[in-house]
């Protein structure tokens, strides 16, 4: 067993935040978090927060690339492990690299790609996120629109065959019958709405059947409206979807993140970063889709203007949404690690402090930059 001391901080256990703790290991687990006794001796490592804190290891739905690597051109174990390196330095600890529109062959490569990263132990990583093809092209985005599809047999096939991680897909619930995204729910797939001009019925529709996830709130779907509440307006209405939100002061305005801080479930709500190539990179610029992407300020932009996913990281998100939303630090915390758990189905393992959960944590000083992000090392699996 290996213990952990921290003093002069805060620690925000699954019961609580505690002004220091000791974390007591074994193996990849928690053993125990008790008060710190005996600072100092039994070989234990003794951390002075300086007025930071420790919280549960961050976990990302919507992670595109980073590190200099875009996943849709680098599906290889190499290159998933080089963007969860780049992300584990701001406090991720657990994440779904995401393909942004892409051709059915190419989804089943990236499938079976993140297959053999599990299975290669590479840290952190707990599925995919395939978003799109099947959008609305009234909103999409960065998306190409060219790339655009039915979900047919086909690959509703490649989709739902047994994955080593989590499958999250997001699609325009209006081009998906209700039975398909069911037969989806069913197998497993976590389904998202995104890039969508669904009505409020539809929507309805596709959260009765099992649709549990939206893509980026607010983002790539139409304003409410008194009469028109959309796609928006059933996510602030319904209590069932996890909802993610990406707080980088360009893709939401800060009253509108209150609003659905206030319309919606706290548990329901997550932090995304959508972050791109130019996050943990020196070279900030990327092409994506042939199309070259501008990274000025922290934000990425196409020529005409279109955001282009981000250039936040997790450790940057909370911070923002301890400033925009109001909220405490441990709650932001529970917004980037608790609640995602709890979507993709792995409270049982990670997104809290607390015994027989992984030992993933991250220690942030005073100003919550991340300084220690600790994974547990994951055991490669036979194949």
């Amino acid at each position: 067993m290996t213990r952990f001391r921290f003093i002069n901080g805060h620690v925000a256990t699954a019961d609580g935040v505690l002004p220091g703790a000791e974390i007591v290991v074994q193996g990849d687990r928690i053993a125990s978090i008790g008060a710190v006794e005996g600072v100092g001796q039994n070989g234990g490592d003794t951390i002075d927060l300086n007025g930071g804190w420790v919280v549960p290891g961050y976990i990302d739905t919507q992670v595109n690339g980073g590190g200099g690597v875009l996943f849709n051109d680098r599906l290889d174990v190499d290159g998933i492990a080089t963007m969860a390196a780049a992300h584990a330095a701001y406090g991720t600890t657990a994440m779904l690299p995401t393909l942004v529109s892409e051709t059915p062959d190419k989804i089943a490569r990236a499938l079976d790609a993140i297959d053999e990263a599990i299975a290669a132990g590479v840290p952190g990583i707990v599925g995919i996120h395939v978003e799109g093809p099947v959008l609305n092209p009234a909103r999409k985005g960065i998306h190409d629109p060219t790339r655009f599809r039915d979900l047919d047999d086909d690959m509703v096939a490649v989709l739902t065959r047994p994955r080593r991680g989590k499958v999250m897909l997001t699609i325009a619930p209006e081009r998906v019958p209700v039975a398909t995204i069911e037969r989806l729910v069913a197998a497993g797939v976590l389904v998202s709405a995104g890039h969508s001009e669904a009505s409020y019925e539809q929507a309805m529709a596709a959260f009765d059947v099992g649709l549990s996830g939206i893509t980026h709130l607010y983002n790539a779907m139409p304003a409410m409206q008194q009469r028109v509440p959309g796609l928006a307006g059933a996510t602030l209405d319904d209590p069932r979807p996890y909802s993610g939100l990406i707080i980088d002061g360009f893709h939401v305005s800060a009253p509108m993140l209150r609003l659905a801080l206030k319309a919606r479930p706290f548990d329901k709500l997550m932090l995304v970063t959508d972050a791109m190539s130019s996050v943990g990179a020196v070279q900030k610029d990327f092409v994506l889709h042939g199309r070259h992407i501008d990274v000025s300020g922290g934000k990425c932009t196409y020529a005409d203007g279109t955001l282009a996913g981000s250039d936040l990281d997790m450790g940057s998100a909370v911070a923002n949404a301890v400033e925009q939303l109001r909220i405490t630090v441990d709650r932001a915390a529970a917004m980037a690690a608790t609640n995602p758990a709890a979507f993709l189905g792995l409270s049982h393992e990670r997104g809290s402090l607390a015994p027989g959960l992984r030992a993933d944590w991250v220690v942030l000083d005073a100003a919550l930059k991340p300084v220690e992000t600790r994974i547990a090392k994951p055991e490669r699996i036979a194949a």
